[in-house]
């Protein structure tokens, strides 16, 4: 695979302080954090290069990873951060080839990381009631993953049902769930993965408890990711002080015959 930086490509700046600047290279414009470099200069260049901005600060240039990427997207609501992305796609067992319903798309961020694991045989449909969060998180798939034609984007209200069947895996991340598990029941096949993805504990025991009282559903787990990062530095090796702790809980459910 080339690994040179290409025209339109995604990019990440970071500094001798590891800070990160996600840029995209267009011909013709300069790329400015502090101080400014054209992107003409950049195209072609090697991933992984350090090039020097006019300020004669040094830069690393990586294209991002999904974890690099996740912070950095243009988003007006919160986004599922990678270290719940991972267990969520694991726990939900999304496989090359599936039929997948998202309901509750933010920013596009899980939407990407769907897309990327069902592949191109497989299918997404995303389902937003807001207008200009779709809006948003088609335009950051549209930049960020690229062409996406396995993928549907319905502007509506999952409380009102969705319009497919039989589909393998469904994704909830808003805010009652349990409103939704008859309809769920209807769209997911038997032996389909229900995921809920949900930031208080109050949610956590109302989708639950709502799971638990349904006949359409079974296997019901739920749980939380932490993260703690470590610092290795010399002979100084130990947890940062801070750790991204809670986030939001998830749920995991499967559908039954009843």
């Amino acid at each position: 695979m080339d690994s040179s930086l290409k025209e339109d490509d995604a990019v990440l700046f970071i500094d001798r302080k590891r800070r990160r600047y996600l840029k995209r290279l267009r011909r013709g414009r300069r790329i400015t954090i502090r101080g400014d470099i054209p992107a003409d200069e950049l195209i072609g260049l090697p991933e992984g290069s350090r090039v020097r901005l006019s300020s004669g600060e040094f830069f690393l240039v990586l294209r991002p990873t999904y974890a690099d990427l996740v912070p950095n997207l243009p988003r007006q609501a919160q986004v599922i951060y990678p270290k719940d992305t991972g267990p969520m796609l694991l726990w939900g067992d999304v496989f090359p080839g599936a039929s997948v319903i998202e309901g509750g798309i933010g920013a596009g961020a899980f939407t990407i990381a769907l897309l990327r694991a069902v592949g191109p045989a497989g299918r997404v449909i995303s389902y937003e009631v807001r207008e200009d969060f779709a809006r948003m998180a088609r335009d950051n798939v549209a930049a960020y993953f690229g062409p996406a034609p396995q993928w549907t984007l319905r502007i509506a209200d999952i409380y009102d049902g969705f319009e497919e069947t039989g589909v393998d895996r469904m994704f909830l991340d808003v805010a009652e769930p349990g409103r939704a598990l008859t309809s769920a029941a209807r769209a997911l096949r038997f032996g389909g993965v229900l995921v809920c993805y949900v930031p208080t504990a109050l949610q956590l025991k109302d989708t639950v408890d709502a799971l638990e009282a349904s006949p359409h559903f079974g296997e019901v787990d739920s749980f939380e990711t932490l993260l703690r990062h470590w610092q290795v530095k010399g002979l100084s090796v130990r947890p940062l002080h801070r750790m991204v702790a809670h986030s939001a809980f998830i749920i995991v459910a499967r559908r039954v015959a009843v």
